[in-house]
């Protein structure tokens, strides 16, 4: 428990989800006072998944990097775990809103774009660094809200943020990219470029 509290500490853990939770009651409470139906949109639905996905990405680092890569440590266990976590954290912070005056739903669209977007931003981590990992997230999910595709696979799947949660192509589409995220950060960790990043 104890190496618990010190990883979660090192990683800035707590502000991380606090700032993830004070966006969901943001968009939440945006949602309540300007709108007359229970359900939220589904673009407000996307962009707060972004949102909350986009505040865990500082915790995808330590300031340690030499002892994220160290092997007396069986990292790939523990990031693929918080990766895991970050994403039942963020699809557990809107389910809760399933019983309140305005609620994310579908849970299935949640739970996808969640897992799309996170996975991306994984990527991102690992391939570019943990502090520009929500760049490309940012756009393309802003594009997929401004120009939504529809009546084309391709259109669809690159637009799978927006797309219906029964969508084929837009599974398929944030399935790989979770995977993706999800396999390239527990193998490789976050870049290498990241540590200089955080003594600068």
């Amino acid at each position: 428990m104890r190496w618990l509290i010190l990883y979660l500490r090192s990683r800035h853990a707590p502000m991380a989800l606090a700032v993830a939770g004070a966006c969901a009651a943001l968009m939440w409470s945006l949602w309540l006072v300007t709108s007359t139906t229970r359900q939220v949109g589904a673009p407000m639905v996307v962009l707060t998944v972004l949102l909350t996905v986009s505040a865990l990405t500082t915790t995808l680092v330590s300031p340690d990097g030499a002892l994220d890569r160290t092997a007396a440590l069986a990292w790939a266990p523990r990031r693929a775990a918080h990766v895991l976590a970050a994403f039942l954290f963020v699809a557990g912070l809107l389910a809760v809103t399933l019983v309140t005056p305005a609620r994310f739903s579908p849970a299935l669209l949640v739970a996808r774009d969640t897992a799309g977007l996170l996975g991306l931003t994984a990527l991102g981590a690992t391939v570019i660094s943990p502090a520009r990992s929500w760049f490309l997230p940012l756009g393309w999910t802003l594009a997929a809200i401004v120009f939504p595709g529809s009546g084309n696979r391709l259109a669809e799947a690159l637009t799978w943020q927006g797309q219906d949660p029964g969508n084929s192509p837009a599974m398929v589409t944030a399935l790989l990219l979770a995977a993706s995220g999800l396999l390239a950060y527990t193998l490789a960790g976050p870049a290498r470029r990241a540590m200089t990043e955080i003594t600068v």
